[in-house]
C-alpha cells in the first residue's frame, strides 16, 4: 500500500515490515532495531502496538504533539537524530470530522489507553468532549492516562476518569452509533 502510493506520486519507496513477534523480540530490542535501521539507511519507521510508548526513551527528540500525548507512531531518522511524531491524533480528528459530523460529545467512552488511545483521548478533549471514561485491560494504564489528561486539560474544566464498570459507563455514553445508522439509511 505504501509503496504503491509512493509510486503514484513518482517516488522511489521501499516499505519493510519489522515484526517483533515474528522476530521473537520484545520492546527491549527497540534501541538495537533503531541503530540497525539507521545503518541500513532507513529514513523513518512506523511504530505500532505495543511500542508507541516504549520507543520514546530511544529517541533524541519528540514533536510537541508526541510529547504531550506521550506516544509516537512515526520516527524520522535524519542526521543522527531520531525524532518521534504522532499522526494518530490528526488522523483520528480528520476521520471524526468526516465520519461523525455533529456527533454528541457530552459523554464518551474510550476503549484502550495505549499509544493510539492516548492520541484519541487528547483529540476527543480538543474536539470538546465533556466527560471521557477510559477503559483498558490494564486498569493502571487507564488511570495514568486519565491523570495525565486531567493535568493537561484541567484548566478547561474537563477531566477524564478511569471507569471501573464498563457496562454501566457504556450505558451512560452518548449513543452516536445508533443515531448515525438511522441518519445514513
Amino acid at each position: 500500500m505504501h509503496e504503491q502510493e509512493a509510486a503514484e506520486l513518482g517516488l522511489r519507496y521501499t516499505y519493510k515490515l519489522i515484526d517483533l513477534d515474528q522476530l521473537k523480540l520484545g520492546d527491549e530490542a527497540l534501541g538495537e532495531l533503531l541503530i540497525a535501521a539507521e545503518r541500513m539507511g532507513f529514513d523513518g519507521l512506523n511504530i505500532t502496538h505495543p511500542c508507541k510508548q516504549s520507543v520514546i526513551p530511544y529517541l533524541t527528540g519528540l514533536s510537541e504533539q508526541a510529547q504531550v500525548i506521550g506516544a509516537v507512531n512515526t520516527v524520522v531518522l535524519r542526521g543522527g537524530e531520531r525524532i518521534g511524531l504522532n499522526t494518530d491524533a490528526s488522523g483520528f480528528a480528520e476521520s471524526f470530522r468526516q465520519g461523525l459530523p455533529g456527533a454528541a460529545l457530552g459523554q464518551v467512552v474510550l476503549l484502550g489507553a495505549g499509544g493510539a488511545g492516548a492520541a484519541v483521548a487528547h483529540t476527543l478533549l480538543h474536539l470538546g468532549a465533556g466527560r471521557l471514561r477510559i477503559f483498558d485491560l490494564e486498569s493502571q494504564r487507564a488511570e495514568r492516562l486519565a491523570a495525565k489528561l486531567c493535568a493537561h486539560f484541567g484548566n478547561k474544566g474537563v477531566c477524564a476518569r478511569c471507569a471501573v464498570n464498563s457496562p454501566t459507563a457504556l450505558a451512560k455514553m452518548d449513543n452516536n452509533y445508533r443515531s448515525l445508522l438511522r441518519r445514513k439509511r
